[in-house]
């Protein structure tokens, strides 16, 4: 094992005490740092993170507040809670569903399903995924534990309960504000209070039958240090398994960081019973790096997001950090290991970005369109004459397996055996109706375009799987426009039932009259808020990538997690044609039906149309 030199930037503090052991021992465990606390009130406490050497790395077995094994970290995805707050990333039920059985599928140890005091459908959600995913076995016998996130109030926890509850491994995550001015100008509670709050809360949570109940304190990274001591103390007495440390707004910098877990570490009473754990957000583009501090410093569960989506900048990003961990961790962090099993994190990522409607920047990091894209002429030189003088990881390490290196060229006469074997090349396991859908609609592009390449293909893919259960199904679309006259569009849909519907309209522009056509059918009011479109590919043959944001006006609302207000939900669609008014259509019916999937589960549950539990 590569030592670890105090001089690092990571450790690169005064609070930190490097002692090497002699290399010439073998030993089983090796300590090698030291943290000390800051406040020379707790001068004489001190602790040390022990290195343990393994030959062959398993998923140790889970115990809420323990793990066996040192170098282990918990990977915590709040995707479907923290990056669901991202403005329109409304997901509905089943996409809800597809995306937890793909982390659980990515060997995620939790996943946070939502925040069911929210919302009606929140709840269902969370109760859905806790009863399938919850009692899945995955790879190697792995079952994630499934949480729900409640505010310090028996109303919520109820709640988080009744949806968690199913599954074999439920636990509860609730959390109260601690920084001054959280609780001066929000909560507008002494800290007395707040720690009583705190307390009796989590014992509640106990009490109702949850064993694994995980505290946050709230924008921790601006709290008074004593008090989060004292609380977190608190917590622990009152049953809390792990505690979970924000750095809600975004606001340290990881030497910073590191310190706030290394302190808690080491001056929180009855600390050495409980799991430490962070959270980041990216607000000054440093969540990763604050995420990987707070993991040097003891931090044993991580919570992140695919592709780092969160309220306002974000969140730590899964990919980011697991990628940091895998690729550096023997040589500079000390050793530290996921149960990730990072092949599946490009589907993973592709999966979030078309059901969240949250597209990736093309320079992200590991999942980034350009992440594995060498323009430079002196970088293509090193490639051609070996990959790691550009690449320190492999992109077959997240899924991504070069085009063409299979061989497998398509075209108007490809199969479908050849076409599941080049989605299987990108990262796309598809198979069954989805694979049928996928190629009918491969077929006709390749009756127009000569040469079909892979954005094509992934821009296809988009549209034909990732598409919201049905109510509306687009079936053919006719304008007429130009100078001369008034655009006018008709439009055939196909409800549920299988029944056509063709309207007709007229627009200041085909897209406009095409839109109007379809609400002539649909019959729901909706107001568009966002509208864009890219080319997938250059060329004039181009397919043609569409994305619409709508509310309905008589707007679906939620709880927001942290600030308690109502916020009305959004909608997103997708769409995908070499004609862009068909591209347009699908896209806002996409929009239309993912909104419609909501109606019909408040209309289930009784609820009317824009309820939430407050």
């Amino acid at each position: 094992m590569a030592s670890i030199t105090a001089n690092h930037p990571i450790f690169h503090n005064p609070y930190i005490s490097f002692r090497p052991k002699n290399p010439l021992i073998q030993t089983q465990t090796q300590t090698l740092f030291n943290f000390k606390p800051s406040n020379p009130k707790h001068s004489n406490s001190s602790f040390s993170i022990p290195i343990v050497r393994c030959s062959i790395r398993r998923r140790p077995e889970y115990t809420p507040s323990h793990i066996p094994d040192p170098n282990y970290i918990r990977i915590f995805d709040t995707t479907l809670r923290d990056g669901e707050q991202s403005p329109g990333a409304t997901m509905t039920t089943k996409e809800k569903l597809d995306v937890a059985r793909q982390l659980a599928k990515l060997g995620v140890d939790i996943i946070e399903a939502g925040f069911p005091a929210s919302s009606e459908a929140d709840l269902e959600a969370v109760k859905l995924i806790a009863k399938e995913v919850g009692n899945g076995v995955y790879e190697e016998g792995h079952v994630p534990v499934i949480c729900g996130l409640a505010r310090c109030n028996k109303r919520d926890i109820d709640k988080a309960w009744e949806a968690v509850k199913y599954a074999k491994k439920p636990r509860i995550h609730t959390f109260i504000a601690t920084s001054e001015i959280h609780m001066k100008f929000k909560l507008k509670m002494s800290r007395d209070e707040v720690v009583e709050k705190a307390r009796s809360m989590v014992a509640y949570a106990r009490s109702i039958g949850c064993e694994d109940v995980e505290f946050s304190p709230e924008d921790a990274g601006r709290s008074d240090p004593e008090f989060l001591y004292h609380i977190l103390g608190e917590v622990i007495k009152a049953g809390a398994t792990t505690l979970n440390i924000p750095d809600t707004v975004g606001y340290t910098v990881p030497e910073e960081f590191g310190q706030l877990i290394a302190n808690i570490k080491a001056n929180t009473p009855g600390v050495e019973d409980v799991i430490i754990s962070t959270h980041c957000q990216n607000d000054l583009g440093l969540s990763t790096a604050n995420t990987l501090a707070g993991a040097c410093a003891g931090a044993r569960q991580l919570e992140v997001t695919i592709n780092g989506i969160g309220e306002r900048a974000g969140n730590a990003s899964l990919e980011e950090v697991v990628m940091a961990l895998k690729c550096r961790g023997e040589q500079v962090l000390g050793g530290l290991y996921t149960g990730i099993n990072t092949r599946h994190i490009l589907m993973s990522s592709k999966m979030v970005e078309e059901y969240s409607g949250l597209h990736v920047q093309p320079h992200k990091a590991i999942v980034g369109a350009n992440a594995f894209a060498h323009e430079s002429g002196i970088h293509q030189d090193g490639m051609l004459k070996h990959k790691d003088t550009y690449e320190i990881i492999s992109p077959e390490d997240i899924g991504l397996n070069r085009a063409n290196e299979s061989g497998i060229v398509l075209g108007k006469l490809s199969g479908r055996h050849a076409l599941q074997a080049k989605m299987l090349e990108l990262g796309y396991e598809i198979e069954g109706k989805e694979l049928d859908d996928l190629f009918w609609r491969f077929k006709s592009v390749a009756e127009k375009k000569k040469k079909i390449t892979d954005d094509d293909l992934i821009a296809l893919t988009s549209d034909e799987v990732f598409q919201p259960q049905f109510f509306w199904q687009l079936q053919n679309v006719q304008v007429t426009c130009g100078s001369l006259g008034l655009s006018t569009a008709t439009v055939k849909l196909i409800d549920a039932d299988g029944q056509e519907h063709i309207s007709c309209s007229v627009g200041t522009g085909p897209v406009d009259a095409a839109y109007k056509a379809v609400d002539l059918i649909v019959k729901v009011p909706v107001t568009l808020l966002e509208y864009s479109m890219n080319a997938v590919t250059q060329g004039i043959d181009a397919i043609a990538s569409t994305r619409v944001l709508i509310r309905g006006e008589n707007g679906h609302t939620s709880t927001h997690a942290l600030t308690g207000e109502t916020v009305h939900r959004t909608f997103s669609g997708t769409g995908a044609d070499m004609d862009i008014v068909i591209s347009s259509v699908r896209a806002y019916v996409g929009a239309l039906n993912k909104m419609m999937s909501f109606r019909k589960l408040l209309a289930k549950n009784n609820k009317p149309v824009g309820s939430a539990v407050i």
